[in-house]
């Protein structure tokens, strides 16, 4: 099919199709809504993009990202220093820190453990983790990793690594969520939170 737009516009329609949760279509739309509103959406984009690219790094004890190393969140002196919270992405740490239920530190992997996929523990950040339980004040690692089998498979994996740094190891609950109703729910939900019930 004859391409309709220039070698930029088409350049800018692939380049956007890559990002999560937009196809070829929404890449096409998006790229439109951009070059039609050039002052109040391109160019501010354009600027943002290349500020990020030049500013953001990964910060060396954590992994988390930001503009100063170490990040934010590692020089916060009012952080609990005793928790420190496994994560797979930066993307969990931002979901955790929306939610505003844990003051302490994070520690991302980078991913998880994947056989399929060929990602081993030396691909992930793992030597780190093992490193900071067994050398600052940590008393409890919490992992939050995803209930999926290779989260679960990276769980088990690091709490094996975790048992000789005389730290506590713990992960999140599962089960139902607020708001959820049990007919929508699948059955592995179900029985996770039938096997965590607590007192009411």
């Amino acid at each position: 099919m004859a391409s309709s737009a220039g070698p930029e516009i088409e350049r800018l329609i692939a380049l956007l199709a890559k990002l999560p949760g937009l196809g070829p279509r929404s890449a096409r739309r998006a790229t439109l809504t951009l070059l039609k509103r050039r002052d109040q959406l391109l160019q501010p984009l354009s600027e943002a993009l290349a500020e990020a690219a030049a500013r953001v790094r990964t910060c060396t004890v954590c992994g988390a990202l930001d503009t100063t190393d170490p990040c934010a969140i590692c020089a916060d002196r009012t952080r609990d220093p005793t928790l420190l919270c496994v994560v797979e992405e930066v993307g969990a740490l931002w979901a955790m820190e929306r939610a505003g239920a844990f003051r302490g530190r994070y520690h991302v992997l980078g991913g998880l453990l994947s056989a399929l996929d060929g990602v081993g523990p030396e691909s992930l950040r793992i030597g780190p983790l093992v490193s900071r339980a067994g050398s600052e004040a940590i008393v409890e690692v919490v992992l939050a990793l995803p209930a999926t089998v290779d989260g679960q498979t990276t769980a088990h994996y690091l709490a094996d690594r975790l048992a000789g740094a005389g730290v506590r190891v713990t992960s999140l609950a599962r089960g139902v969520p607020v708001g959820g109703e049990l007919d929508w729910l699948d059955d592995g939900t179900i029985a996770q939170a039938m096997r965590a019930r607590r007192p009411a």
